[in-house]
């Protein structure tokens, strides 16, 4: 089994974003919802993303936002991938030049054959239902129905992954990357290193 690529997502520091980066992520995710703990002004996100190597995707995170306003964003960071974690029909933001993403809340009811509805261009995340906080929230989802659409089409793991269950978590799914954002840190958009060495040196050995 090929090891999974690495997003660090919830991204609000320069530091954190190298860091990530130097240990091995192939993506760094940065919150463009005012909602969320982890949200991060473009413009320091430019900032961010301005120092990062040319081949590290910068992932744009946006929940229920206008398309406009995604399209400002995204060009205004040079974005690499935008994510949908909303409610949003991803036929709204087909002018978007940039790759999509689309979260998909694992819930009891969740049959993965519905994820089939999704155009296949379209990257499936996979992360925890919660319609207040969307993501970040720690809590893991149903492996098992993970797996069944991680077989079906390219797949992103999300949801309450740390450096203690992520081996498991690799080895049951076989994503095609794993998302991780609360489980390294010691405060919300704030990451620890040792707790992000560790994540990464546990995917490294899945």
């Amino acid at each position: 089994m090929n090891t999974p690529r690495v997003k660090v997502c919830g991204i609000c520091r320069s530091e954190d974003a190298q860091l990530a980066v130097t240990l091995g992520a192939s993506a760094i995710g940065f919150i463009f919802w005012p909602s969320s703990p982890r949200f991060c002004d473009p413009a320091h996100a430019q900032e961010i993303a301005a120092q990062l190597p040319p081949l590290i995707t910068t992932v744009g995170v946006f929940v229920d936002q206008p398309v406009s306003h995604v399209i400002d964003i995204a060009d205004r960071v040079s974005l690499g991938a935008i994510q949908l974690h909303g409610g949003e029909a991803v036929e709204e933001f087909r002018r978007v030049r940039q790759p999509l993403i689309k979260a998909v809340a694992v819930t009891g009811a969740l049959v993965p054959e519905e994820v089939d509805r999704l155009p296949e261009d379209v990257t499936v995340l996979l992360d925890a239902h919660d319609p207040i906080r969307r993501g970040g929230t720690g809590r893991t989802i149903d492996w098992t129905t993970a797996a069944q659409v991680a077989a079906r089409r390219r797949t992103i793991l999300s949801g309450g992954l740390h450096s203690g269950n992520v081996r498991e978590a690799i080895a049951c799914v076989r994503p095609h990357m794993v998302d991780v954002s609360s489980g390294v840190e010691s405060a919300p958009g704030v990451k620890d290193a040792g707790k992000l060495q560790a994540f990464f040196a546990a995917v490294a050995a899945a």
